[in-house]
């Protein structure tokens, strides 16, 4: 058997990460979710809200638990959604217009509504909708502290979006996937290793034709020219078919992209999805100020990649734990900075709902090309609004120490 060096194996490598687009069964399932969400939210703020979609060939399925004041059409709802995203005949890979609808939502359960809603725990606080564990990660890698392999696996299924919307190319369909490896030695990048990118089309298309779009069109114009050389493999529609897509194709689930969502693979997950959950469940609402805990983190100098981790129990307000891990790269002692962490951010659930203004319908949005990494005016947790004070905290910290 072949020896190797792990330390050298840990610096030199190549780490893959995958996006998909608006189109893909999964995401069209997150979508509904979401807009679902949103709507209920527009009409009553404190909605609670956990909805699950299933889509497949001519069927449409919404399940969870609905508890709100609002009165919402939900088929009205989801299928505009699925207008919006363009699959409006066989042919695109799904009739919205013909598809049969089955909603089944019922009240949140009483026993999980008593841990969020409680008064006289938690000195009145509102406790956490769940147990669990959210990580949050930024890495240095880009300039929206994202990982170099999601971020551009994002913007190619996004562009080519983009471009089918727009009519400036008539054969592409809504269902696409990018995939992006990057090579990296002693730990930095040093190129682009592979892409790979599957669109849905029309039956007339050639092969070169779609070739031809996404390597001399769509590329380019997403992938800095420096990362990509001569020895950079590029598969594209590589089964050299791909009619048959959307639901039609493949039965799509709310939450089963969940490292779509967030960083690609890298930093880690709790497993918890996000769409169609309103703000209550910490799945999300943690997992979004975590994001924000780390981006603010790299933003303010104080490491080049961060990790955080935030745990809950049910029913309970304060984090059960908070842990931190800048990889080494921390400009100061890690312990500083998680205690600085716990300073400056109030990370029960109503303080992170009142810091990130989460109450307002905006998830819709966070429902195709990532929850993280996008300079939207409502992804509030993507601010950089906690740099200085942070700063500070960690100047006076070190004072006392």
């Amino acid at each position: 058997m072949q020896k190797f060096d792990i330390w050298q194996a840990m610096s030199n490598y190549i780490f893959t990460s995958e996006s998909v687009s608006e189109g893909h069964p999964d995401k069209v399932a997150d979508q509904v979710s979401d807009g679902i969400l949103d709507t209920f939210l527009s009409q009553d703020p404190l909605s609670r809200v956990a909805c699950e979609t299933m889509i497949t060939k001519d069927l449409l399925v919404i399940g969870g638990e609905v508890t709100s004041k609002a009165k919402v059409n939900i088929k009205e709802v989801a299928k505009k959604v699925i207008k919006d995203i363009g699959y409006t005949s066989e042919e695109q890979g799904f009739d919205v217009n013909s598809c049969n609808v089955i909603v089944s939502l019922s009240s949140q359960s009483p026993d999980i509504a008593l841990g969020v809603d409680s008064k006289t725990q938690n000195n009145g606080q509102q406790g956490a909708g769940d147990q669990g564990l959210m990580f949050g990660y930024a890495s240095s890698e880009t300039p929206e502290y994202m990982p170099l392999s999601i971020s551009v696996s994002h913007k190619l299924v996004k562009e080519l979006s983009l471009l089918r919307k727009s009519k400036a190319v008539d054969f592409l369909r809504p269902d696409s996937k990018s995939q992006v490896s990057v090579e990296y030695n002693d730990g930095k990048i040093k190129r682009i290793q592979s892409i790979v990118l599957s669109t849905q089309h029309n039956e007339q298309v050639s092969q070169k034709q779609i070739y031809d779009l996404i390597r001399d069109q769509l590329i380019p114009s997403v992938v800095p020219k420096n990362l990509i050389d001569n020895k950079t493999k590029f598969f594209i529609n590589p089964t050299g078919r791909f009619v048959v897509g959307g639901p039609k194709g493949d039965c799509g689930l709310t939450g089963r992209k969940i490292i779509v969502d967030t960083y690609g693979g890298h930093g880690s997950h709790g497993g918890g999805a996000f769409s169609g959950k309103d703000l209550t469940k910490v799945d999300r609402s943690a997992s979004y100020a975590a994001r924000h805990i780390a981006k603010n983190i790299l933003a303010a100098g104080l490491a080049k990649k961060c990790l955080i981790q935030l745990s809950y129990a049910i029913g309970v307000s304060e984090p059960v734990s908070l842990m931190l891990q800048t990889y080494g790269s921390s400009t100061v002692d890690e312990n500083i900075l998680a205690k600085a962490v716990g300073e400056v951010w109030d990370l029960k659930p109503s303080g992170i709902i009142s810091f990130f203004d989460l109450l307002k319908p905006r998830y819709l949005k966070t429902a195709s090309y990532g929850h993280f990494g996008r300079q939207e005016p409502e992804f509030s947790w993507e601010k950089l609004n906690k740099v200085e004070e942070l700063k500070d905290m960690v100047i006076q910290l070190n004072k006392k120490n």
